[in-house]
Order: C-alpha cells, then sequence, then structure tokens
C-alpha cells in the first residue's frame, strides 16, 4: 500500500487555503476530499494523558530508574493501545478534539543536565545511553510493529539542546561545544531516529547557535533530515513560532515567522503562527511547493495511521484495554521496579506485624502519583494507603509538615509538627515520606505564574526541622524521599538507618512502595542521575556546558551516584572479559538486578546494561553484544 503516493494525490486535490489549514495542529475538515477534522495534540509521556481516565504509570524519570527498557516497551505498548481505543470511540463523534487524537507528543528525550530544572522528571536522565534505549523501547512500543500501519505516533522532543531555565526557554541561545552537542544533547535523537523510526520530531522553543529550533535550517535540513536520516514530519512546540519575532527577535513579524518555520522544515505548528501563511505567500516569503511538501507529509502520517481505512487492524482495539487488569499488573511492576534503595543498615525489610508511624507531608498526596502530563487513574493508593494495606501492624499517620511552608508561622493555622511528634512516640519505627511535588518542579506556565525550576536542590527547611525533631525521640526512621529530581540527602544519608528514593511512581505507587519496604519485593531501581550534596556543587544553570555536570563529568563526591541502588541480596559480580559478567547471588533473596556496562574501572561512560532476575543461592552468566 503506497502512503507516499496516496498521499501526494490527496493533496494535489486541495486548494492552497485548504493545504494551509492542515499544516494547523487543530485542522478542520475538508468535507469534499472525505477528510474528518483532526486535533494533532495528544500526551502519552506515562500513560494517556488529559483524556479522563487511563491507566497512570510511574513518571518517565522513575521508569528510567528500572533501567528496563523490555519492560518500558511493555509499557508504551500499553499505553498505545489505550491511546488507540480511546480514539476509535472519539473519532465516531464526528472527528477529534485536543487529546483524542493518535499523535502522541511524546517521549521527552532531553538530557536532565542539571536538577534544577523543572521538566527533568519527563526525561530518562541525565545518560545519552540510558535515554536513547528508554527512548527507543518507548517508541517503538508506541508505534507497534504492523508492516502496514502505525498503532499511534510517538513525537521525539524537545529537538535541540533544550534542559531549562524555563523561564529563558522563549528567547535563549544555546552555544555549546562540537562534542557536547553530538556526545550529550544530540545522541538520543540520532539513537532513537536510526533504531526506532519516531513519526515525528517536536522543535524546541529556543534558538542553538543563533537560530530559532523550529526555524533553523541547520538543526532541521543539515542535521536532522541529512545527517540524522529522520523521514517523518516535524512539528512545532507550542507558541514556539511566534517567539522568532516576540522572543528572539529574527524575524519581524507573524509572516515572516511562518515563513521561516516552513521553509526550514517545520511542518505542523502548535501555535497560532501558520494562520498567517496566506500573508506570507501573498508576499512572496514561501511558496506553494514548500506548504505542499510539509502538506505531503502529514496526510502521509494519517493514512499510515489508518484514519481513512477501515481494514487497519488497530480499529478493533476495545475500550475495555483502559484501566484493565493486565495493565494494571504491568503498571505495579514497573512501579515496584522504579523504586531505588540507596541506604539500608539492616532495617529493611520491616516486618509486616510492625507498629509504624508514616509522617511527612508526600505521604498522602496523590500529586506525587501522577507527576504531570498524566490522565485520571481509576483508582490510586498513595504511599500512605499502600502502607496500610500490606502492613499488619498498626499503622498511624501525621502529616508533620508543609511541604515547603512554615506554618507555625501563621497565626490561626494547625501545628502539624506536634501531632507527629505524638504520633512517632506510639510507632516502632517512623517512615518519613519527605522530598517535593509537581507543585515545585514542573513546566513553565505563565498563566500560573510558575517558572517551573528550583532555585536550589536542598529540602524546603520546614522539612528538616520535623526530620529533626523525630529523630530526637530515638526510633528507627526510614527516609522516603519524593522527588522528580535529585535532591540533597546528605543530612539524610547520615542520620536515618534507610534511604529510599521515590520518583513520582505512578497510580499505584503505595503498593509498591510498601511491597519494598515490607519485603514482599527486592528493590532493584538504579539512580538515572547524580544526587549531588548541595547545590554549590552545580554550575552556572544557564551554561549549557557539560563540564562539571552528570555523572561523566562531575568532579565532586556526590551522595549517591549515577547508578547507585541497593537489593535484599548482596549479588557479586565477576566480570569474565569486557562483554561477560558472572553474577552470584549468595542469599535466600530473589532480585532484580540491572547490570551497568561502563567502558572502563572510572565508570564515567555507560556502554549497555541488562536487567535480569536471579533466584536465591544462584548464579547466572549475562552476556553483552560485542561492539556495542
Amino acid at each position: 500500500m503506497d502512503f507516499k503516493k496516496r498521499a501526494a494525490e490527496l493533496v494535489s486535490k486541495m486548494t492552497l487555503a485548504e493545504k494551509m489549514s492542515q499544516m494547523q495542529f487543530e485542522s478542520p475538515a475538508i468535507e469534499r476530499l472525505g477528510i474528518p477534522e483532526y486535533c494533532w495534540w495528544n500526551e502519552a509521556l506515562h500513560g494517556v494523558a488529559r483524556s479522563g481516565t487511563a491507566t497512570v504509570f510511574p513518571q518517565s524519570i522513575a521508569m528510567a530508574a528500572s533501567f528496563n527498557d523490555r519492560l518500558m516497551y511493555k509499557v508504551a505498548t500499553a499505553i498505545s493501545d489505550e491511546v488507540r481505543a480511546k480514539y476509535n470511540q472519539y473519532r465516531k463523534l464526528n472527528g477529534t478534539k485536543i487529546y483524542e487524537g493518535l499523535t502522541c507528543w511524546s517521549p521527552n528525550i532531553n538530557i536532565f543536565r542539571d536538577p534544577r530544572w523543572g521538566r527533568g522528571h519527563e526525561t530518562y536522565g541525565e545518560d545519552p545511553l540510558l535515554t536513547a534505549k528508554m527512548g527507543t523501547a518507548f517508541v517503538k512500543g508506541l508505534q507497534g510493529n504492523d508492516k502496514i500501519y502505525r498503532k499511534t505516533d510517538a513525537t521525539l522532543k524537545h529537538y535541540a539542546v533544550h534542559s531549562g531555565p524555563e523561564w529563558l526557554r522563549h528567547s535563549f541561545d544555546a552555544h555549546v561545544s562540537e562534542t557536547d552537542f553530538y556526545e550529550t544533547y544530540l545522541y538520543a535523537f540520532e539513537y532513537c531516529i536510526k533504531h526506532a523510526k519516531p513519526a515525528a520530531v517536536m522543535g524546541a522553543y529556543n534558538r542553538v547557535y543563533g537560530e530559532p529550533c523550529c526555524g533553523s535550517p541547520f538543526l532541521l535540513q543539515k542535521i536532522l533530515r541529512k545527517k540524522l536520516g529522520f523521514k517523518g514530519y516535524v512539528v512545532s512546540d507550542c507558541g514556539a513560532i511566534c517567539d522568532f519575532h516576540l522572543h528572539h527577535k529574527v524575524t519581524e513579524n507573524e509572516a515572516q515567522s511562518a515563513a521561516l518555520a516552513v521553509k526550514s522544515g517545520c511542518d505542523l505548528n502548535c501555535g497560532d503562527a501558520y494562520k498567517w501563511l496566506k500573508v506570507a505567500v501573498a508576499e512572496g516569503l514561501v511558496k506553494e511547493k514548500d506548504i505542499t511538501k510539509c502538506v505531503e507529509r502529514l496526510m502521509y502520517t494519517r493514512l499510515k495511521l489508518g484514519m481513512f481505512d477501515k481494514e487497519c487492524k488497530y480499529n478493533d482495539i476495545p475500550y475495555s484495554v483502559i484501566c484493565s487488569k493486565k495493565h494494571k499488573k504491568l503498571n505495579l511492576e514497573m512501579a515496584r521496579e522504579s523504586i531505588v534503595l540507596l541506604k539500608n543498615n539492616g532495617i529493611l525489610p520491616l516486618k509486616k506485624n510492625t507498629n509504624v508511624a508514616v509522617v511527612g507531608p508526600n505521604a498522602d498526596d496523590k500529586s506525587v502519583l501522577l507527576a504531570n502530563y498524566n490522565g485520571t487513574p481509576d483508582d490510586y493508593y498513595t504511599l500512605l494507603r499502600g502502607i496500610q494495606s500490606v502492613c499488619k501492624g498498626d499503622v498511624l499517620y501525621a502529616r508533620g509538615s508543609h511541604v515547603f511552608e512554615d506554618e507555625s508561622t501563621w497565626r490561626y493555622s494547625e501545628h502539624p509538627l506536634r501531632e507527629a511528634i505524638i504520633t512517632a512516640g506510639y510507632s516502632d519505627v517512623i517512615i518519613m515520606c519527605m522530598g517535593i511535588n509537581p507543585s515545585i518542579e514542573g513546566e513553565e506556565s505563565t498563566h500560573r505564574g510558575f517558572k517551573g525550576d528550583r532555585d536550589e536542590i536542598e529540602l524546603p527547611a520546614v522539612q528538616y526541622k520535623l526530620f529533626d525533631e523525630l529523630k530526637k525521640l530515638g526510633k528507627p526512621i526510614i527516609f522516603v524521599n519524593v522527588s522528580g529530581s535529585c535532591v540533597g540527602l546528605a543530612h539524610a544519608d547520615k542520620n536515618a538507618d534507610a534511604v529510599i528514593q521515590c520518583f513520582y511512581p505512578g497510580a499505584l505507587g503505595g503498593i509498591a512502595l510498601a511491597d519494598v519496604i515490607f519485603g514482599n519485593v527486592s528493590p532493584c531501581g538504579r539512580l538515572p542521575v547524580t544526587f549531588y550534596e548541595k547545590t554549590s556543587d552545580l554550575p552556572d544553570f544557564e551554561d549549557y556546558s557539560m563540564k562539571g555536570r552528570t555523572y561523566r563529568f562531575f568532579e565532586g563526591q556526590p551522595v549517591y551516584r549515577f547508578g547507585h541502588g541497593l537489593t535484599y541480596a548482596n549479588i557479586k559480580e565477576e566480570w569474565i572479559d569486557d562483554y561477560t559478567v558472572k553474577l552470584t547471588n549468595p542469599s535466600d533473596v530473589d532480585t532484580g538486578y540491572s547490570v551497568l556496562r561502563y567502558e572502563d574501572k572510572t565508570k564515567r561512560k555507560l556502554l549497555d546494561f541488562k536487567k535480569v532476575q536471579l533466584k536465591g543461592n544462584s548464579s547466572i552468566t549475562v552476556q553483552f553484544t560485542p561492539g556495542k
């Protein structure tokens, strides 16, 4: 079935005005050609987002902590099933609206170079290889494996050299060395394009080497299409093309901006800039042949998705897959593998009959399960609720503090610290659920006045106060840090009996955490980012040089290194040669285990990884593919 030929024939029947209308993300119907209206904007970062009920998997950074790209593929397959199931029903209601289509603006494969960046939890961490392999698995799962039709479209974003600060993203000009550009910022894009053939790429807001990403002949033509061999379509980030004249000042008005984007190779506009294409054509700024080329790519993908064909196999995916038992089982599996045990003096796992006090602002907060770009789960377990469902002893709860504000300074406020002290006094062990939440780290939003980024990585002062007061009770403390990024954990590492990193873990995150704490499963996650000690360890946030950043270039001593993660088994690694390792589990504990293969003993460059399962009192040999 020649979709390219069909697309060319379809576009040849369109008027110029009709062609231009199809380049806007809210594409109107062309009834005379049998083309229904279609909104290109959908989100599927860790589940179908903003479209009602859906399975909410752990946030991307959490799934990266699993170091399990095979499981990532299964998750993405489940997500694409739910995207299709919803689309199959929405299309019956006379076209699709926003968040109802098949073109998913995911995954985010930017490198998480600085923990202050608010959107870092949308990524797969700081390492190019980990990002590339997890991104590739996600794209393959999202797009399906049918030889004729694509199940959904995956969109690599944000291209390129884009990772904060959020408040500068509309005007920032990134100048980086050639080495950093190709080996860090471009690596995952190149890898994913080569190994997964994503349908789309989204241009970023910022400039690179003086050219705005969505209007850069260098990025979109010389690099993306010629060097990387990308064959799909390019979509702008929302409002990015208007940034050309409003903030970057490389054009003077909307028509000039629209023309620059089209001529550079940006096919689809999220925003309003392409409404000015008619003026751009009239003024001779862009030719119809340039527009035709863009629309042919867009019509090709709609045909490839089977939007106009009854025989597309994916049209039969039923609505019953939404939040199905199969998807929930998969969700819990990924949530368990995303939890990272950072410290354990032997207190874990706890016996199920232990009397515990669950304390902290994140203990019963639904938002830390869902992160951002999320759907609505039909059921969910906060950390508190998960612990209550597994623990057989008494479970007492006290919020303890606000996540960042000191309520004791408010005249008419309650005093949650005092309640926490009383509650903890009745327990055998204190489980402290601390950290930050998506209201503190996230995407810049002008309508909320929310800049998205953090100024510092230290815990809010009110949480240190809570911890120190409970420490005085002399009871064992299990410190659970909940965040989508690095938080300074030196104080917890020194003073707590166990430290757990729980990235935003999805709708069933509370059960997963409880399963780890009480030994139903052995923890097996590893850190996809470096956990620095303090903010002063970090370079200037606005400096895009990789010097002093991530485990590859940081010269200081982190609290927890990239790749760190403990299990309840004492796994021994014996490397036989560069590609072969013998793993021995001398304990009685069954556990998952991620083997990380580095370039050399300095562990400054990750070359590959594999997730395996080890039975208690057993050994296995893991073979990596030579040449990788």
